[in-house]
């Protein structure tokens, strides 16, 4: 038997267990007589960490259930051949569904022309819907569902007692998750998801990628500051609610005002 990581009482984390990087955090959740996983990763790691699982000594048919945190590729590429190796269910948020069910290579990330990427993508069936203020049971274990839109729109996050698992809202660095329109993203969305956090009173946050790490409002703020100044910023199109520098430069037009320097 393989000695079990556990990263907190009853939480493994995949990285830290197989000890290098996998990819994505993968949450294991040990229910004592049942376990969960909150996100998969990537195809090409799902065989060796379900391999660490087994040598850990869980009984794979008591996996209860693999959770996509939401539809990016990196998150969910193995789901269907983790799903089908372990003969368990898949659970995702209502608005993750179309994506994971149709494969779409855009909105999942898996398919990045401009920068050469092109990850193969298998369509995957969700069994099971998750909201806002649900309750999952596993084992002895209960998680309270988060629905923090902003990366993504059907992005989840989940309660466990001091923990919470944060997927891709935050990082220890302050940095968060990918803003991109063809992704989804809201910003106005991210910001409030973030001011979730923020008023929490979780101990630590478990994100999805990098370390895990004790919830420090400074880190939540400057990521808060930052997404406020976005909304009003050219550089992220149209996940910006707004240009100020455009809607002044109509007014002059609309009013006739000419630049100086242009005057003879």
């Amino acid at each position: 038997m393989l000695e079990r990581k556990y990263l907190f009482p009853r939480v493994i984390e995949m990285n830290y267990q197989a000890g290098r990087r996998l990819g994505v955090n993968v949450y294991l959740l040990d229910g004592g007589n049942e376990f969960l996983l909150i996100d998969i990763g990537y195809l090409d790691t799902v065989e060796e960490i379900i391999e660490l699982i087994r040598r850990m000594d869980f009984n794979l048919s008591t996996c209860k259930m693999i959770i996509a945190t939401h539809a990016d590729a990196d998150h969910i590429q193995g789901l269907a051949r983790a799903k089908e190796i372990l003969k368990t269910k898949t659970a995702a948020h209502p608005l993750s569904v179309a994506p994971l069910e149709s494969a779409d290579e855009v909105q999942t990330y898996a398919s990045i022309k401009a920068q050469g990427i092109e990850l193969p993508l298998t369509p995957c069936k969700i069994d099971i819907l998750l909201n806002e203020g649900d309750t999952i049971a596993v084992g002895d274990l209960r998680l309270k569902v988060w629905h923090t839109p902003g990366h993504t729109p059907g992005h989840l996050s989940f309660k466990m007692g001091n923990l919470l698992f944060s997927g891709d809202n935050i990082y220890k660095d302050s940095c968060v998750g990918v803003i991109d329109a063809h992704h989804g993203s809201n910003l106005p969305h991210f910001i409030d998801s973030l001011k979730r956090i923020l008023r929490d009173d979780a101990e630590f946050l478990l994100p999805s990628h990098g370390p895990v790490f004790r919830r420090d409002p400074r880190i939540i703020q400057k990521a808060i500051n930052r997404l406020t100044q976005y909304q009003s910023m050219a550089d992220f199109g149209t996940c910006a609610t707004s240009w100020p520098l455009l809607d002044e430069w109509e007014r002059d037009v609309c009013e006739g005002r000419m630049p100086e320097f242009g005057q003879a």
